[in-house]
């Protein structure tokens, strides 16, 4: 295994009255989930795709040393990984976001940026969402505390290019390509910004504002709760920003969130509210994307590229993974 390291040195407090930090060992569920859940890939079944998927998470997790609290990921009463349960061998009481399968229309159709993905944070930390959509708008460090969705979005992005240094028109925005987007695209082109439509995986694009190269400066949309919370704590590893709000399409949804305990629904959720404290997040591609390769299965072995981050031992680490599937082996270990 290779490992490309973006790290501050060892700190005190990356060990600390706790004991060494595990974050790297949640790389195992991404890479578990990825790979059972990439044979699916192009074979236009998702639902046994995302069936592999969190059956490869679900049985790396129950090997953690970990109490681990699901307040992210399949509905409740579902067969594996369902909200409101706990998993792990027992250790540490964390929060966990699952999301075995980011894109799981995109892996049937054997389309780009799938990954599996899983945000981790303390007891109690991490908020339960209701199911529904929400107004999101995600940036990088170099435009962190200059975007407000309660401005327009063209004030918004004049704000990132002066951040920048750039003109208008050279700012990149990523907006899913869906018809509830039809105003904002239009707008964004009055504007004068660049627009770069996907097909899905908003997580990663938000992700992308905040990784240098990539040439992203704004992901905004309309999305799910569930992307929103592993958006924010990516972010917070990042330096990102990201904030977004409630956007209810009918009125179960809104008496939904009063359930949650959201009386206030034009409230503007930050990454102090979706991803507070320290953070642990770990992504494994599952199809090749931007920011990450996805599973490369050979003859006696699989390859895997992830990426885990981590506030508390202060590092971002990409991890190129070689999994045997025995002990006997015919091939050699591959350099990246």
């Amino acid at each position: 295994m290779s490992e490309t390291e973006v790290a501050a040195p060892l700190l005190e407090a990356d060990v600390g009255p706790r004991g060494a930090c595990i974050c790297e060992s949640y790389a195992r569920v991404t890479e578990r989930s990825a790979l059972a859940g990439a044979r699916w890939l192009g074979r236009a079944d998702q639902d046994a795709a995302e069936e592999a998927a969190f059956s490869g998470a679900r049985e790396a997790l129950d090997g953690l040393p970990i109490s681990g609290h699901i307040v992210i990921g399949a509905p409740e009463g579902a067969d594996q990984l369902a909200i409101g349960t706990t998993i792990g061998s027992g250790g540490e009481e964390v929060d966990l976001a699952v999301d075995p399968l980011e894109g799981r229309a995109v892996t049937a159709r054997g389309g780009n940026n799938a990954l599996s993905m899983i945000a981790v944070g303390a007891r109690g930390s991490l908020p339960s969402l209701p199911d529904m959509y929400m107004r999101k708008m995600a940036v990088g460090p170099r435009a962190r505390g200059r975007i407000s969705l309660s401005d327009s979005i063209g004030d918004n992005i004049r704000a990132i290019a002066d951040a920048y240094g750039r003109m208008v028109n050279d700012i990149t925005t990523i907006v899913l390509d869906r018809p509830r987007h039809h105003d904002l695209v239009e707008e964004i082109r009055v504007a004068g910004a660049r627009i770069k439509l996907i097909q899905d995986g908003d997580v990663l694009a938000s992700i992308s504002t905040a990784v240098r190269g990539t040439n992203d400066h704004l992901a905004v949309g309309i999305g799910g709760t569930r992307q929103a919370v592993l958006s924010a704590a990516a972010l917070r590893c990042l330096g990102g920003e990201l904030q977004a709000q409630l956007w209810p399409t009918r009125r179960a949804e809104i008496d939904n969130a009063r359930e949650h305990g959201i009386d206030d629904l034009e409230r503007i959720f930050t990454i102090d509210d979706l991803a507070p404290q320290e953070v642990i997040v770990a992504a494994t591609g599952v199809s090749n994307g931007e920011l990450l390769r996805g599973v490369k299965y050979l003859a006696d072995s699989a390859l895997t590229h992830s990426v885990v981050m981590c506030t508390r031992c202060n590092w971002v680490r990409f991890i190129d993974g070689t999994h045997f599937f025995a002990r006997e082996r015919r091939e050699d270990v591959r350099l990246s």
